[in-house]
């Protein structure tokens, strides 16, 4: 294989929305910045997502200045989002972790993703990413915090594994469904030059001058069978991830990482597996 290299960089401004691919990105310790510092909750402090509502995957957020958000999505007129000034908390449910979230200002912003959605929802920023949530501490080492992402600071995927998948699905029995495009699976970076599932054995990376830890592989789940640029679902990756990739319970795709320094990284940086 050739010398690895970050082939893009994905940053999601609201969670389930539809990403964006800078050039660069500042990493921060939860995370690249400006990635799933919004979030959609229900009526019940819940948080929306993809997986009981696909037509997120058509909804965008362009990152502002500052940490706003200009929000767009089909039949809908773009709507502006400042971050909101300090002011009470609300509760939000994140999988298993309770969460505490600043909802946006007003009511705009509401009133815009509910008549989306159909349902009663609410858009909260996550004001104090060093001290709101810490990453899951069966995988964590003291200190480690993390945005509303499913759990981990960062995703990394690499491009010959995505191959490797797209030509597992082909012989398959969904094969009409491939091949699939790297954005089901949402990745923060993603490294091209590797051999497949090479990624299984890091524990340590460096891209660029920034070095992460890998945290763990990533389990994946339905929402990875959701057309990013259609809301319709199918059955793959999950079928054929489920025939070859189960490892430890899980389907997996991806590793977890944890950012271990500061600093920025670029498309086209060097990737270097430390151990």
């Amino acid at each position: 294989m050739g010398n690895p290299r970050l082939q893009s960089i994905h940053v999601h401004p609201v969670k389930a929305f539809r990403g964006l691919a800078p050039r660069q990105a500042v990493v921060e310790p939860w995370g690249l910045a400006g990635d799933r510092r919004w979030v959609l909750i229900d009526d019940g402090g819940k948080v929306v997502t993809q997986r009981e509502h696909p037509r997120l995957a058509l909804a965008a957020a362009e990152l502002l200045p500052g940490g706003g958000v200009r929000l767009s999505a089909p039949g809908m007129d773009p709507l502006t989002v400042p971050v909101p000034r300090p002011a009470a908390t609300v509760p939000v449910g994140i999988f298993r972790d309770k969460v505490d979230g600043v909802p946006a200002e007003g009511d705009a912003a509401h009133a815009w993703c509910s008549e989306y959605l159909g349902l009663g929802a609410r858009l909260v920023h996550m004001d104090d990413p060093a001290t709101r949530r810490p990453v899951d501490p069966e995988f964590a080492l003291p200190g480690e915090t993390v945005s509303f992402a499913d759990g981990y600071p960062l995703l990394l995927t690499t491009a010959a594994s995505l191959d490797a998948l797209n030509s597992l699905i082909a012989q398959g029995r969904h094969a009409q469904e491939g091949p699939l495009p790297m954005n089901r699976f949402r990745p923060n970076v993603v490294v091209a030059g590797t051999a497949a599932w090479a990624e299984d054995d890091w524990s340590r990376v460096a891209i660029g001058e920034v070095t992460f830890r890998v945290a763990k592989m990533c389990g994946r789940c339905v929402v990875t069978t959701t057309g990013q640029a259609t809301a319709e679902r199918g059955k793959e990756p999950l079928h054929t991830l489920g025939r070859h990739r189960r490892i430890g319970g899980k389907l997996v795709f991806g590793q977890n990482l944890v950012p271990q320094s500061a600093g920025t990284i670029r498309v086209g940086d060097p990737v270097t597996v430390l151990d």
